[in-house]
């Protein structure tokens, strides 16, 4: 007579021990599948698919324990899995910055705060120093101005209406990138210097020496 009350006490008790099990192992799954969803979230079709295909396993254990069996943890395990699918960031595209500085032969890669292109539109930029280039690129990592450092005769850091600005004279022409915010001037600083360091240094002229015969 005491061996059906037990049993209902145990069922009920394995409830939570059940959601706890269950919690746990999918948060060992998902910290061994984080590295390989990194690397296929660098292929936008394979991040796709990998979207659309856990949409699908979700929608799947939200409908089928309904029809089949009453399974209320799998119900809630595909809607947690359908809308995971759904808020799941797009595919980042598979840009190395360390690849690209050597591509582009810089040694420091600081922040160049927004160029402005021959549109006339601002544009975001990473400054990739190097000895023989000094190259702009965007988010994308696309080129948008190369100049050869050798032909940087100045820089300029300035404020101009709130905004810092570090001007690049080459021959005779000047580029200027702008920055904003509350670190703007570090920026602008750090780039400076970073340009400074790669300039070649200017020798002193030495007055020279009258003769005794003057």
């Amino acid at each position: 007579m005491s061996t059906s009350p037990n049993s209902a006490v145990q069922q009920q008790l394995s409830v939570p021990a059940r959601l706890r099990n269950f919690a746990i192992g999918s948060l060992f799954a998902l910290v061994l599948l984080v590295p390989k969803l990194l690397r296929v979230r660098r292929d936008p079709r394979a991040w796709t698919i990998f979207r659309v295909l856990l949409g699908f396993i979700g929608a799947d254990l939200v409908i089928l324990p309904l029809s089949l069996w009453n399974s209320w943890l799998a119900a809630i395990a595909g809607l947690g899995l359908f809308l995971l699918a759904i808020l799941l960031p797009s595919a980042r595209p598979n840009f190395d910055l360390d690849a690209k500085a050597q591509e582009v032969g810089a040694l420091v890669v600081v922040n160049g705060g927004t160029y402005r292109g021959p549109g006339g539109a601002e544009i975001p930029v990473r400054l990739f120093a190097g000895a023989k280039t000094i190259t702009l690129l965007d988010s994308q990592l696309q080129v948008r101005l190369a100049i050869p450092t050798a032909q940087i005769s100045s820089v300029r850091v300035g404020e101009v209406a709130g905004t810092w600005v570090l001007r690049i004279h080459c021959g005779d022409r000047a580029e200027d990138l702008s920055y904003r915010g509350v670190f703007a001037e570090h920026f602008a600083r750090v780039a400076e210097n970073t340009l400074l360091g790669l300039l070649p240094a200017t020798l002193p002229m030495l007055p020279q020496r009258r003769s005794a015969t003057a």
